[in-house]
């Protein structure tokens, strides 16, 4: 998965590969106390959509471009901050869902997956070792 930052006015977007389990401990110790979830907790509420889960995701990517970043420095639109699986990711919810999604839905639903997978970024990092962005 990857976090993508577009701000307005940007030449081009800022793409971070978001892995929890290579987020580092002082910076989950920092998200912790900051958002006051866990860090399990945490990243569920990043793939499903808190605000301030994905402003203290940004801001950990951001300072360790820019370490003079502050957390109030870091403010978006929703429209310039986005979370994107990789094709690889894709792959394996396409075959998930082929397995559980009714059958009035898997059609609809394996042709939605199969253009995201048509228009997402390829992680060359994903080898087969493919795993959702959720800490256990």
């Amino acid at each position: 998965m990857f976090l993508v930052y577009n701000p307005e006015g940007s030449e081009s977007p800022s793409r971070w590969k978001y892995d929890p389990r290579k987020i580092m401990s002082a910076e989950r110790e920092w998200v912790e106390r900051r958002t006051e979830r866990n860090w399990s907790e945490f990243t569920k509420d990043v793939v499903q959509g808190s605000s301030l889960c994905r402003r203290a995701l940004l801001y950990i990517f951001l300072k360790r471009e820019h370490p003079t970043v502050k957390w109030d420095d870091v403010d978006f639109a929703w429209d310039e901050l986005s979370l994107e699986y990789s094709k690889g990711e894709l792959i394996e919810i396409r075959k998930a869902a082929a397995d559980s999604a009714s059958a009035e839905q898997r059609d609809a639903v394996l042709e939605k997956l199969d253009e995201e997978i048509a228009a997402a970024f390829d992680d060359p990092d994903d080898q087969g070792k493919v795993r959702l962005p959720v800490a256990d």
